[in-house]
């Protein structure tokens, strides 16, 4: 398989999920959290398509097309060890949706920061949430959910609460 295959498989499996994930939670009324904003495009298509939530972007510093910013006060900035901590305490386990693409391209680096971030996740989502992660995460309390049909297994993960 190219790299351009393996580009193309995780970008079809991400929007399958997501779209799949933002379907499943729309009756739960948390904000809806994205990890790392990058160039925007996962926040863009969340962000079209969450209706009546919040969707707030947890970056280090903003690099993104100006049309996939998200506002002032729907970002929050930090290293994710800081603010993940401080989300929990500003909002408790309400909300409904994580996404994060780890995206690097180190599968160890990867998952070293999967297994740092998934004790701080895990208890922002409310009952029933969802997270969506590019890389397997290490939840103590969530269970591995099916794929929609048209994502490729191994190239995304959902997690349920």
């Amino acid at each position: 398989m190219t790299r351009l295959d393996i580009f193309i498989n995780r970008m079809v499996s991400q929007r399958a999920c997501l779209d799949h994930a933002i379907a499943a939670t729309a009756q739960l009324p948390g904000p809806v959290f994205e990890l790392g904003l990058g160039n925007g495009r996962t926040y863009h298509h969340i962000a079209h398509h969450v209706t009546g939530r919040d969707v707030f972007v947890f970056e280090r510093a903003v690099a993104s097309h100006p049309d996939s910013t998200p506002p002032e006060g729907q970002l929050i900035l930090g290293d994710v060890r800081d603010t993940l901590p401080e989300a929990l305490t500003r909002f408790g386990p309400t909300v409904s949706l994580i996404h994060a693409d780890l995206g690097g391209h180190s599968l160890e680096k990867n998952d070293a920061f999967a297994r740092m971030i998934s004790p701080l996740v895990e208890p922002l989502l409310a009952p029933g949430g969802l997270m969506v992660s590019s890389d397997r995460m290490y939840f103590d309390a969530l269970e591995e959910q099916p794929l929609p049909d048209d994502a490729v297994p191994g190239r995304v993960f959902i997690y349920k609460k």
